[in-house]
């Protein structure tokens, strides 16, 4: 999968890829940065998912402003499986 980052999305990715592990990444960027990878819906129950080529990720509820560890470790796990590390994104 080849998608093409923007400076917003890029630094909210260091962000994710950061350590020690940062506790203030805001939901709206993360669903901002997942939305280039494919169609990000909020279910009923108030939690996010990003359904790419036919395979739905779930994340978990955004009822708090910022991502929990999990999720920020969530996020990390589908961006490198998406081809994404901190190696590619430094360059």
């Amino acid at each position: 999968m080849t998608v093409k980052l923007d400076h917003h999305h890029r630094l909210t990715a260091q962000k994710l890829f950061g350590h020690p592990l940062n506790h203030n990444i805001h939901w709206v960027d993360a669903v901002s940065l997942l939305a280039r990878f494919g169609d990000v819906y909020e279910s009923h129950r108030g939690n996010w998912a990003l359904h790419v080529d036919g395979v739905t990720h779930s994340f978990g509820s955004t009822r708090p402003r910022d991502l929990t560890e999990d999720q920020v470790i969530r996020v990390r796990h589908f961006l490198m499986a998406a081809g994404f590390t901190p190696e590619v994104l430094a360059a």
